[in-house]
């Protein structure tokens, strides 16, 4: 075991949360290309609780439900991308602030609603633009008629 390589390891895990799949990328480029060294050093951050991907899953869904504006498709998506049980995966949506996050897809809309004025697409760009942020077609569907619904109150 190469304590050198394990220190920074733990540094890099003190400063922000990662991810068993990237800490082992890391760890492999340090390791030289050495895998049985490279999986070691991930063994032992696990155990010792520097990576945890629940821990990471749930820290990357609140974000980017709660500052990017992502929805549960596309969190879902990123997180398998990073190898990510899906059982884990399941477990972090979970912790989203679903209140939260139907406002934060209204703002978005209507944000966008406003570079599509006179539009006569308007609707179906709304309803393309929150898909491909994430949403579900329910929940975007309602969301675009209350923004249009309050866009033609005001």
């Amino acid at each position: 075991m190469d304590n050198k390589i394990l220190n920074y390891l733990e540094a890099i895990c003190a400063k922000r949360e990662y991810c068993i799949s990237d800490i082992r990328q890391k760890a492999y480029k340090k390791a030289e290309g050495d895998a049985s060294l490279a999986d070691e050093l991930v063994r032992r951050l696990t155990e010792e609780g520097f990576v945890d991907d629940l821990r990471y899953a749930s820290a990357f869904a609140r974000e980017k439900s709660a500052l990017t504006g992502w929805g549960p498709v596309k969190i879902r998506f990123a997180l398998k991308a990073k190898k990510i049980d899906s059982q884990i995966i399941d477990s972090a949506l979970q912790e989203i602030d679903s209140q939260r996050a139907s406002s934060k897809l209204e703002r978005i809309l209507e944000a966008k609603a406003g570079s599509l004025e006179g539009d006569p697409q308007k609707k179906y760009k709304l309803i393309r633009f929150a898909l491909s942020r994430g949403y579900e077609y329910s929940d975007v569907e309602s969301a675009v008629n209350r923004v249009l619904d309050g866009g033609s109150a005001r």
